[in-house]
């Protein structure tokens, strides 16, 4: 796993389809749904590490970009 979109591939397999509009409130719910398949051990320790780590990584990533385009606006 080493990118969002196999992220949203894992979810796939469990019939979970997300898709706001909104990139970062889909990456927190993403984040959420990888939790509790992990808390319920539908997936391994090493999945739900590298998933939380991605999404972890592309939120950090919009924050930084939503910051400096607001900047930029100014």
């Amino acid at each position: 796993m080493e990118t969002i979109y196999d992220i949203q591939q894992l979810l796939k397999n469990y019939g979970t389809i997300l898709y706001t509009g909104n990139r970062l409130a889909d990456i927190h719910l993403m984040e959420s749904d990888i939790q509790e398949l992990y808390q319920y051990q539908f997936i391994s320790k090493e999945d739900y590490m590298k998933a939380i780590v991605i999404l972890k990584h592309e939120a950090a990533r919009l924050d930084k970009k939503k910051g400096a385009g607001e900047t930029w606006k100014k």
